[in-house]
C-alpha cells in the first residue's frame, strides 16, 4: 500500500498533511535577507508559501507568507515561492518585522 502512496502522491509527513511546516523546496538571499520556499501538497496540488529571514540587531526575524497560486509540481511552487518573497522584500522591506 505505501508503493501505491508514493506512485500516486499520497504520502507525505504528517506535519504536511495537517497544514504544519513543510520542508524547504528552495533557498535564495535578497538583498540580506533569506528567503525559503516551502511549498506544501493540498488537494492534489502544491500552494505557494515561504518563509523570510533576517538577522535584526542579533535577533532572528521570520515572517511567514502564503499566497493562493497552486501548482502541479512543487518546483513551480517553490519558484513562485522565492519570486513572490522578493516582491516582498521590495515592497516592504524590514518593515515586514514591524522595523521602519
Amino acid at each position: 500500500m505505501s508503493f501505491l502512496k508514493s506512485l500516486f502522491g499520497l504520502g507525505g509527513s504528517k506535519e504536511e498533511a495537517s497544514g504544519g511546516p513543510a520542508a524547504t523546496a528552495k533557498e535564495a538571499e535578497h538583498k540580506g535577507f533569506i528567503i525559503r520556499a516551502t511549498p506544501y501538497k493540498d488537494g492534489g496540488q502544491y500552494q505557494t508559501a515561504g518563509t523570510i529571514v533576517k538577522e535584526i540587531e542579533g535577533e532572528m526575524k521570520e515572517y511567514k507568507f502564503v499566497r493562493a497560486d497552486r501548482f502541479s509540481t512543487i518546483e513551480e511552487a517553490a519558484d513562485l515561492s522565492l519570486s513572490k518573497g522578493r516582491q516582498i522584500i521590495d515592497e516592504q522591506g524590514e518593515r515586514m518585522f514591524g522595523k521602519g
